[in-house]
């Protein structure tokens, strides 16, 4: 599968909480359309990578592109220059974020969540929001929840309400942090459907995964990282059935 544009460039992002570094070095292209599984160990620097994508951290070292715009700083000749919080704010506009908790308004139905952003962020006329809006519920199976509440959801359903809320914004690339991970196991399968149909439609996705079967299923390359590193990047093939490095072996084995 070929990609000639590179939809996220990380080039030697290290990443340092006081004395942990938490990221050493980490390289990571992806390319538009493509969707990219991070796998590894609780605390090998997956999420805080993902956080570093969407500029939740800054980078100690290194550098991020997203779509070809340098992310969190303006470069002058040889010098650069942090950008103002709003110029970064509008950067982030530019990727979608998933986290574990589904951290929807609570005090808002299905439909205002997906609405928020759209009108108050991006100034967008409320009828065109709705009517979107609709269609993204549709989308995830959820337009006959339009005015509920989160909390007279599952947590499943919830998880797919906030997809289609990062999807609302128009991003250019989605960001999953273990999006099934607080989910009970029965939730799981519904939202894996909603992220293989839109891994289907051609959405740059970048998705941090203990889940290996849709790994194997979904991703174009799968990324194993371990202690903030990047060990070994191929096809799903090549990691998750032949990998050649012992660390992601020993996970492989561990987890399967």
């Amino acid at each position: 599968m070929q990609h000639a544009q590179k939809m996220v460039v990380a080039h030697g992002v290290s990443k340092h909480f006081g004395d942990f570094q938490a990221l050493k070095d980490v390289h990571v292209e992806v390319a538009a359309g493509e969707v990219v599984c991070i796998i590894g160990p609780s605390g090998s620097g997956k999420s805080t990578f993902l956080r570093c994508i969407n500029q939740l951290e800054t980078v100690d070292n290194g550098a991020v592109w997203i779509d070809g715009e340098l992310s969190g700083f303006k470069q002058t000749g040889n010098s650069l220059r942090r950008l103002s919080d709003a110029d970064i704010a509008r950067q982030r506009l530019n990727s979608g974020m998933v986290f574990q908790r589904f951290n929807l308004f609570g005090h808002m139905t299905a439909l205002q969540n997906l609405m928020e952003g759209p009108v108050v962020v991006q100034r967008r006329p409320k009828r065109e929001v709705k009517e979107e809006a609709m269609a993204l519920l549709a989308r995830v199976g959820l337009a006959h929840k339009a005015d509920a509440y989160p909390s007279e959801l599952s947590g499943g359903q919830q998880q797919r309400i906030a997809i289609a809320r990062a999807l609302a914004m128009k991003p250019k690339l989605m960001l999953f942090d273990e999006p099934t991970s607080a989910l009970d196991p029965e939730l799981v399968g519904e939202v894996l459907a909603v992220m293989r149909d839109l891994a289907k439609s051609g959405m740059t996705m970048i998705v941090v995964t203990h889940e290996l079967g849709f790994a194997r299923e979904v991703a174009n390359r799968v990324v194993f990282m371990d202690a903030g590193m990047v060990v070994e990047t191929g096809t799903p093939e090549q990691i998750l059935v032949h990998p050649q490095e012992r660390r992601t072996q020993a996970f492989i084995a561990a987890v399967l």
